[in-house]
């Protein structure tokens, strides 16, 4: 009752007073009008745009340019009041008032496909002042921890003691430094149109425009630390501790997964020993092209998180403004890790279920903070190309964000963060303040960063309620960064113009935040700033930056395009200067072996395969390469260790496990090599040239039916496969399948007319059969493609000496054949002589004809072909009688005996 009465009492007391000034004030009022006096105008409202309202400044921040608009159309000038409530003295400023400007334009980056940055109506129509250093830096003292008032007053310019119009803001320097200079990537935005799926929105030719900046505050530009790659480098992180870098920077052949780490200092030189590559992960699909998303530096330097087996929905357009939407749809969690090269997936964050992106690291590095969304195609089937940033026609994807502990890579269970996960919009890009407490993340209906409804929400690292962040502007906020010292965060925002800028705002140990104040001239006007990062160094920590990898990428790919191009000699020279540039390349060196290998100069590629494989023991492709080169030399002992060798290092590599496979069948280790080959096989199944060896394999072996399957998938694959359609043929005969056999015979002289082995068996057949004069008609084709060959010069003999249609036997022929093949390698063996003994009989010279096969004979019996003995005894008997052999039976085709 006692406070009731109070509040009685004192609602009273004010209306009292409230009626005592309304009757002064009409009675004022009253008295002017009796006298004549036109009543009093109220000024002008001035809008202040800039600074907002409580903006809070850090300490060491050069003078901002505030920007103000006045209704009074007669204000010609402007008088600023500084107060402060720190008990010093007010200061006074006077402007001309200024209209806003643009800043310098960079030439380089005008294009067709932009536009030079405009002043919006609002813009065009404001005021600005920007106090000089010494008034700058005494209202920074004076607000320092105190609020700041601010007002603009505007004065007539005809009547210039009368004062039009008013404005006030108010405004606070902070007791915390930032203390951090702010890195940063500076892009024209040159739009092209590029491959779907390739996060690369700019043409070639803009690439080498593309800088990287440091910001002092307190400095009023910022620093080029890095520009003119010729090549594209992307998204950077730095520990915590300001000691390391890591860079996505593009690599050869067009590996959009190399990735630098680096040890920071005030130059740093980016070499090729700096460089890893993503697209080592062994858990990686075959055939796939990883990029290594948004990687991540650990807060010691150690590690590094990376989204891998990533699928990634991009769409580029033509409006500069919003040029680019990406994010990915399908992607784990992995990491690498320094001191031991290992890369592997981090358990709980590797499900295949779903899209598990955007780690970033606690400050202690023992747990991750990560988005994640249920895993879909990128491209659906049917759905319409998007043709602007926010177009529904985008895949769907919202993102909850989740915690796992790291645990030494062993990872573990994941949970979603209350207030960041399920709530309808796409939650994104964490990060975690250097305390520990907080979490601030990108939130937007779909997808994720610059999305033009991008807003700032912070939330408890452990998960509560998300609040909207205070320095949201009206169009993109996302790319943010905390301060070494967790007071500050910066990010990217497009609210005054189409070229992204960078904002500041203050955050208190509750976790509110302060409006956002602009870090101006961070560069030209018509150039975007994006992923700003403070990064714990001093001003001159970081002075510049050297990619000599970069120059070498640009080699290496100008002399694989060379050696495509099948111009070797200039290939070679611009491999000896990629040398020239790394010395310690392994793949330089195994690219170099491979051409000097084309140009026969063995022993100098094998000097580069040994190389290679010095500099990098576990570089499979150079064990294979240097194997290749001792097969050409006979070596097949130290090629065959080459080739395991590679296999240690790429156990799916089918290529090596398909030579090593023919070099162990070579040495007659042939289960072994059948070994190999299934292994070839599963790793990978649409390798023809692996189902064709072991199907010859499982054909020397007797094992037909598996033969038939191995080489049948070989021709599924390549249904030209000339070797696989002949070998194939050769198991349906040894099945007894003639007719078949003949088919594929027959497809394989369509494909290959100067196959002798295929006319040779083809003829076999034929014969056999009965088809004569077709069987010697593709004799005769296998002797003019290989006259030397043993088997075709001997059956063509043997079949021209004892055929049983006279009308195809032609002893002077067959002798002429016969005299030859014993002359050829291996032609001394008693089946050879007993074909020369039936051409001496068909040609009349008998006692040639005994002379010759008893010399067979005595062969025969010494290797105990008994058989063989057997018939020559009796053929013996025939040539004595003078009565040549006419064969009855025709020779069995795929048997072993060379009639």
């Amino acid at each position: 009752m006692k406070v009731k009465g109070c509040i009685l009492i004192v609602a009273v007391l004010i209306a009292a007073c409230l009626g005592q000034f309304a009757m002064r004030s009409a009675g004022l009022a009253a008295t002017q009008e009796a006298a004549g006096a036109p009543p009093p105008v109220s000024p002008a409202r001035i809008a202040i745009d800039y600074p907002p309202e409580e903006s809070i400044f850090p300490p060491e921040i050069t003078a901002p340019t505030f920007l103000w608009r006045d209704p009074a159309q007669n204000a010609g000038r402007w008088r600023i009041d500084v107060e402060f409530t720190d008990g010093s003295a007010a200061i006074q400023a006077q402007s001309p008032g200024e209209r806003m400007r643009i800043g310098e334009i960079d030439p380089r980056c005008i294009s067709d496909t932009n536009q030079p940055p405009q002043l919006t109506p609002q813009q065009a129509a404001a005021r600005s002042w920007q106090p000089d250093e010494t008034t700058w830096a005494a209202i920074k003292k004076h607000s320092a921890g105190h609020p700041a008032t601010v007002a603009i007053t505007g004065f007539s310019g005809q009547n210039p003691g009368e004062a039009v119009s008013h404005g006030r803001v108010t405004m606070e320097t902070s007791l915390d430094p930032v203390n951090a200079p702010i890195f940063y990537r500076d892009v024209p935005l040159m739009p092209s149109e590029l491959e779907r799926g390739v996060i690369k929105p700019l043409a070639p030719n803009a690439i080498p425009l593309i800088g990287w900046r440091l910001r002092n505050l307190g400095e009023p530009t910022s620093r080029l630390v890095l520009e003119g790659l010729p090549t594209c480098a992307n998204c950077h992180s730095f520990s915590r501790d300001g000691k390391t870098l890591g860079m996505d920077v593009d690599g050869p052949e067009n590996d959009k997964g190399t990735y630098a780490i680096v040890p920071v200092a005030p130059q740093i030189s980016i070499g090729t020993a700096n460089v890893i590559t993503w697209n080592s992960f062994p858990d990686k699909p075959a055939g796939h092209r990883t990029i290594g998303f948004l990687a991540q530096v650990s807060p010691d330097g150690q590690f590094a998180v990376v989204t891998l087996n990533e699928e990634v929905y991009v769409a580029n357009f033509k409006d500069y403004r919003f040029l680019q939407v990406f994010y990915p749809t399908r992607g784990i969690l992995a990491w690498y890790n320094r001191a031991t090269g290992e890369m592997k997936a981090l358990p709980g964050a590797d499900d295949p279920r779903y899209v598990q992106t955007d780690g970033v690291w606690s400050p202690d590095g023992k747990y991750l903070v990560f988005a994640r969304a249920d895993a879909k195609d990128s491209y659906p089937e049917g759905r319409k190309p998007a043709a602007y940033a926010g177009d529904p026609n985008e895949t769907p994807i919202q993102y909850d964000l989740y915690r796992i502990p790291f645990n030494g890579g062993r990872g573990g269970r994941p949970e979603a963060i209350t207030g960041a996960a399920h709530n309808g919009m796409s939650n994104s890009f964490p990060k975690v303040s250097p305390d520990g407490r907080w979490i601030v993340f990108v939130e937007c209906r779909n997808g994720q960063l610059m999305r033009p409804d991008s807003q700032l929400y912070i939330v408890p690292a452990g998960g509560g309620r998300a609040r909207r962040m205070r320095a949201n502007t009206l169009l993109m906020n996302s790319w943010h960064s905390f301060s070494p010292n967790g007071r500050w965060l910066v990010f990217s925002s497009k609210s005054r113009s189409p070229y992204t800028q960078m904002f500041l705002t203050h955050l208190d140990e509750k976790g509110n935040d302060s409006p956002p104040i602009l870090i101006d001239n961070a560069t030209a006007a018509n150039r975007a700033v994006n992923i700003p990062e403070f990064v714990n160094i001093p001003p001159d920590g970081l002075l510049k930056i050297d990619v000599p990898a970069a120059e070498f990428y640009r080699i290496f790919d100008r002399a694989l395009d060379l050696g495509q191009k099948g111009q070797d000699n200039a290939a070679i020279v611009e491999w000896n200067q990629a040398l020239e540039v790394d010395p310690d390349s392994a793949e330089a060196h195994n690219n170099l072996g491979v051409l000097l290998t084309r140009k026969g100069s063995f022993d100098q590629a094998m000097t580069h395969f040994q190389r290679a494989t010095g500099l990098k023991p576990d570089y499979a492709q150079a064990h294979y390469n240097l194997g290749g080169i001792f097969s050409r030399q006979g070596r097949w002992d130290e090629a065959i260790a080459e080739w395991e060798r590679a296999i240690q290092s790429n156990p799916e590599f089918a290529d090596t496990r398909n030579l090593l496979g023919l070099a162990l069948a070579r040495q007659g280790r042939l289960d072994e090599a059948i070994a190999q080959w299934r292994k070839a096989e599963v790793a990978d199944p649409r390798d023809a040239e692996v189902h064709n060896n072991l199907g010859s394999a499982l054909v020397r072996r007797g094992r037909l039916d598996e033969a038939m399957v191995q080489l049948q998938a070989a021709l599924a694959v390549r249904p030209d496969y000339v070797q696989a359609h002949y070998t194939l043929g050769v198991a349906l005969v040894q099945a007894g399948r003639f007719d078949e056999a003949i088919a594929h015979w027959r497809r394989a002289l369509e494909l290959k007319p100067d196959y002798p082995e295929a006319h040779y068996s083809l003829g076999r057949t034929l014969y056999l059969r009965g088809g004569i004069a077709e069987a010697m008609a593709h004799w005769r084709e296998a002797l003019r493609f290989a006259p030397d060959d043993l088997p075709v010069v001997n059956q063509t003999a043997w079949a021209l000496a004892t055929g049983p249609d006279a009308a195809f036997r032609n002893g002077p022929e067959a002798v002429r054949l016969a005299e030859r093949a014993v002359e050829l390698p291996g032609g001394s063996q008693p089946e050879v002589l007993d074909t020369l003994a039936a051409a001496y009989a068909e040609a009349g010279r008998f006692a040639e004809a005994v002379r010759t096969a008893s010399r067979a004979l005595a062969m025969a019996t010494q290797q105990n072909k008994q058989a063989l003995a057997g018939a020559l005894r009796a053929r013996i008997g025939l040539y004595e009688a003078n009565t040549p052999i006419r064969e009855r039976r025709q020779p069995s085709p795929g048997g072993a005996d060379p009639h």
